[in-house]
């Protein structure tokens, strides 16, 4: 059979190839190779100081074939059309200069678009998170993934579907927020826009990653199989059915001693034999190597690819280690089976049929591409529009004209707006002569286009994390003497300390970076109204200064547009409409807790001390104008433990501009077999409203969608009281009901349901 005619079924064309393959070029295949490591300038990945110098030149490494390879263009700076001639030339060496010519699968990095010189830099997943619009998502995921794919990628390692548990952790920003439904819906649509352009997207990190202890990156993972099974777990699972992802990455993490590499009930057990996933598990860089230098559970390389291999790693990245030469031993010797090797190698041999890699005369297709386009830049501008959150006013905003004071650390600085894993921040900074490689107005910048007739004033009043504060003094004055001051604060991500927000960017507190917090305070003590703009990569606890703020506006990151999307807000051009991904608390060190607890994770009163209540809670977002909610209907009373329930709403916008409400429902379990959470987002969709207008919004609510990790540790639907809740937060519903579950507790299986879907019907003036 030949295993390179494209008309025979798949699985027909691995089982001959597989076949025809030598023990070594199975191996070769579940391998990678990071071609110009030797260039890495600076923090790309953590401990590349150490593994990058155990790598094997690149001619050495494809000598029996090779699985993938890593980061051509996200290494060191290259042109789109240099970059793609080096991995048509890198294929063609492959192709040609091995027995099978077999071609790797080419990854990228895309976590705030194709992370690669002069590409478009999206805003961050927790910006994405904040537009509540999983539409738009899929869209900007497209834009994306046809940029990649154009430029000879094959596979992106995004999205980050991690559940934020503690707002220390560094990696907030990656995040799409705090509640599994909502990481699950926009991760999903993600999924979806990367796949469609022909991408494998990679579902990381799995799992735990987010919880670990203290919120330290790479920190044990404490945590139960209900919390597992009820916070961290969904998101995956729905990217995978509903979105049809076909990677996943295993996490560095160990999750009660046990490391995601090698966890095979986790990687096997849930991954695929109870979600049915068919796809390729790779690993995260050098995880597999951390088995034995970090996690102390192997003793030698052979053992340690042993040890991954069987738990279903499929793929090590970004370099071949562990899955080398002492493998090909073990299993000749008969220590590890073959039909383990067999089966990484069938999951990734698919997964390069699908992708055209296997038919008789492939070539590298490459075509010319704009990295930053217009459409790219237009979808960018969207999502930073739709993320910005406004979430106090007290009618300073829209400014108008005048004399304003722009202040703070992060005004003019266009490096403030970008994610960790943007080129600018993640590679460019060891490379100064080079710029930004794309356009990046400032806020500052942004708002003297935005408002041509005011009379702008600049200081910068402090850095974002040094502690000078030599320039207080003039940005106090410049504030005096305006009608207005804009005050923008937060974060400048980078990586492994090298920023205050970012992978190894762990925070002590939820304090301002630096003495931006005393800044703040200086310039609210002023007569002067204070609009304190937030530009960061997580919630800052904003308690001592929301009483005096005239306004307080949060942006996650929002990209190379944040500067005008923000102008537009400030400015009332753009009517803001994002929601909150995640709480802001009030106190710096009180509020480590999200959202989801059962009563006793709340304000206990007599309980305790601290009061972990939020500044602004989860889902928050207020706008230009305002909307009313009323008249909460519920299809039934009661509905079978398999029935469905239709919960309906009607919205209206009594303001005098059009907006966009997303309205949200939650969900509380009355008494259950273990403890629930107070409130839990069960649904949500964006509705827009001229002046006047009014909307019925219907939620189809399915009993799948109460369920949860109960007793046996098995996922149950119980009979019982559920309360129904529905408005603009989690903790601003207006309308609420209750309905009884009926029948017989029922164990689910994985054809649940996962999604709420929710309609939208105007309705007549």
């Amino acid at each position: 059979m030949n295993w390179r005619d494209s008309s025979l079924p798949l699985d027909e064309r691995v089982e001959a190839l597989l076949g025809e393959m030598t023990l070594e070029e199975k191996i070769a295949q579940l391998g990678s190779s990071w071609p110009g490591n030797e260039e890495l300038n600076g923090n790309v990945a953590p401990m590349q100081d150490v593994f990058a110098r155990g790598g094997v030149p690149f001619e050495q490494a494809r000598a029996n074939g090779i699985g993938h390879v890593t980061r051509v263009f996200g290494t060191a700076p290259v042109s789109a059309a240099d970059g793609a001639a080096r991995v048509a030339a890198l294929q063609r060496e492959i192709v040609e200069q091995t027995r099978l010519g077999i071609p790797a699968i080419v990854h990228e990095e895309c976590l705030t678009g194709f992370t690669t010189y002069g590409a478009t830099v999206y805003p961050t997943s927790l910006a994405w998170a904040a537009t509540f619009d999983p539409g738009l998502v899929e869209r900007m995921a497209g834009a994306i993934g046809d940029d990649m794919r154009r430029a000879g990628a094959h596979q992106g390692l995004s999205p980050v579907l991690d559940v934020v548990r503690d707002y220390r952790w560094g990696r907030v920003e990656e995040t799409l927020g705090e509640d599994p439904y909502l990481v699950g819906r926009l991760g999903s649509a993600y999924v979806r826009g990367l796949e469609h352009a022909g991408i494998i997207a990679t579902l990381k990190h799995f799992a735990g990653y987010s919880a670990s202890r203290a919120a330290r990156n790479h920190a044990p993972v404490s945590i139960g199989w209900r919390e597992l099974g009820d916070v961290i777990l969904p998101p995956f699972e729905m990217a995978i059915r509903d979105g049809g992802a076909r990677s996943v990455m295993a996490a560095y993490v160990d999750l009660d001693g046990v490391p995601a590499s090698a966890h095979e009930r986790l990687l096997t057990g849930i991954l695929r034999d109870e979600w049915g996933f068919d796809g390729v598990v790779v690993s995260d860089y050098w995880s597999i190597a951390f088995l034995k230098t970090m996690h102390g559970i192997a003793e030698d390389v052979g053992q340690t690819g042993a040890l991954a291999l069987a738990a279903g790693v499929d793929v090590e990245l970004p370099d071949t280690l562990c899955y080398g030469k002492e493998l090909v031993d073990l299993v000749r010797s008969g220590e590890v089976d073959e039909s383990v090797v067999d089966r990484s190698v069938r999951r990734l041999l698919r997964q390069k049929a699908e992708l055209g890699l296997l038919d008789e005369g492939w070539v590298p297709e490459v075509s010319e591409v704009d990295l930053d386009s217009p459409r790219n830049r237009a979808i960018a501008r969207e999502v930073a529009e739709k993320s910005v959150v406004l979430l106090a006013n007290t009618g300073v905003l829209p400014v108008g004209a005048g004399k304003i004071a722009v202040v703070g650390p992060c005004a003019d600085d266009p490096l403030a707006f970008l994610g960790c894993y943007s080129y600018p921040n993640h590679v460019l900074p060891r490379y100064p002569e080079l710029g930004r490689g794309v356009a990046v107005p400032s806020l500052l910048a942004a708002l003297r286009a935005e408002l041509p007739d005011a009379e702008i004033v600049a200081h910068q009043g402090c850095p974002i994390r040094e502690e000078d504060r030599s320039g207080f003094a003039d940005a106090v004055a410049a504030t005096q003497e305006a009608d207005l001051c804009v005050a923008v604060v937060g974060d400048r991500a980078g990586m492994f300390g090298e920023g205050t927000s970012g992978e190894g960017c762990d925070a002590a507190d939820l304090s301002l970076p630096g003495v931006q917090d005393e800044l703040l305070s200086e310039l609210l003590a002023t007569p002067t109204p204070v609009v304190v703009v937030v530009v960061s990569g997580r919630p800052y606890a904003l308690g001592a200064h929301a009483d005096r703020a005239a306004a307080l506006v949060q942006a996650f990151l929002p990209g190379e547009e944040g500067g005008g999307a923000l102008a537009g807000v400030l400015s009332g051009r753009v009517t803001p409409t994002g929601k909150l991904p995640v709480q802001v608390p009030r106190l710096a060190g009180g509020s480590p807790g999200t959202y989801l607890h059962p009563p006793l994770g709340g304000n206990s009163e007599g309980i305790s001390n601290l009061d972990p209540t939020p500044l602004f809670p989860f889902g928050h977002g207020i706008s230009y104008t305002r909307y009313e909610y009323s008249d909460l209907r519920l299809s039934a009373p009661e509905i079978p433990t398999d029935g469905e329930v239709a919960v309906s709403v009607q919205v209206a916008n009594a303001g005098d501009r059009a907006g966009e409400e997303i309205v949200q429902l939650y969900l509380h379990d009355v008494c259950a077999q273990v403890t629930r959470p107070v409130r839990q987002l069960a649904g949500f969709v964006r509705v827009a409203l001229a002046p006047g207008e009014r909307a019925r919004v219907t939620f189809a609510l399915h009993a799948d969608r109460t369920s949860f990790i109960g007793l046996n540790l098995r996922r149950i639907v119980e009979p019982g009281t559920v309360e129904v809740f529905v408005g603009p937060s989690s903790a601003d519903l207006p309308c609420s009901a209750s309905f009884d579950l009926t029948g017989p507790v029922r164990e689910l299986t994985r054809d649940r349901v996962l999604t709420t879907p929710a309609t939208v019907a105007p309705i007549a003036s």
